[in-house]
């Protein structure tokens, strides 16, 4: 059985940048509903007892309600792992110097980024993933990701960015980018960076 994992952080701890009504909600009922329904997704078929990431790399094998659930599940799980009431500021290390080589700085990784967010059109995520070793921004449709063999870019992501209308509407309504120029100052830079070390 899947479950939901814990916060290490209280609703609250990421304010001013996400508030704790949106946190209480997103952690609480939206990531709760997406282990619920791929639990019962899962029963009784071929993919019950595999894993979150064996069922990603083997997606198009499966029915949309896990696909939907089990990209949910595991994309969620990775977003409250990144940020931290401690969080921003700049990468450090052989993570900004790989920054730096391929985007030219951090400020224009950061530029493409917004972009990706931004305009993926409806629902989705954007990325900073690991792929044959090179740092790639991208990003997908609803709850798909860069693991599943549907991917069209695909990778190991070590920053994800969640733009569902459910993530920011609550605080900033229909001001998207603002919701994902606060996002910086909770990104956990430590986490990134050994998501990013783990990829090579």
């Amino acid at each position: 059985m899947f479950e939901l994992p814990a916060l290490t952080y209280e609703f609250g701890a990421l304010e001013p940048h996400i508030d704790a009504k949106t946190m209480e909600i997103h952690h609480g009922k939206h990531h709760q509903a997406y282990v619920n329904n791929l639990n019962n997704a899962v029963k009784g078929n071929a993919a019950e007892g595999k894993s979150l990431e064996e069922l990603m790399a083997s997606i198009s094998k499966h029915s949309m309600a896990i696909r939907n659930n089990g990209g949910g599940h595991w994309n969620h799980s990775l977003f409250w792992s990144l940020m931290s009431p401690t969080g921003g500021g700049a990468p450090e290390g052989k993570l900004a110097a790989d920054i730096t080589a391929t985007f030219g700085s951090f400020e224009t990784l950061k530029e493409q980024f917004n972009t990706a967010a931004a305009t993926r059109f409806g629902s989705g995520w954007a990325w900073l993933l690991v792929h044959d070793g090179k740092l790639v921004v991208t990003s997908t449709p609803n709850q798909d990701n860069p693991l599943m063999d549907i991917a069209e870019v695909k990778g190991m992501p070590i920053l994800a960015l969640d733009v569902w209308e459910h993530a920011y509407y609550l605080h900033y309504q229909n001001r998207r980018p603002d919701y994902i120029n606060a996002w910086w100052n909770v990104v956990d830079w430590k986490k990134v960076d050994a998501l990013y070390q783990a990829a090579h």
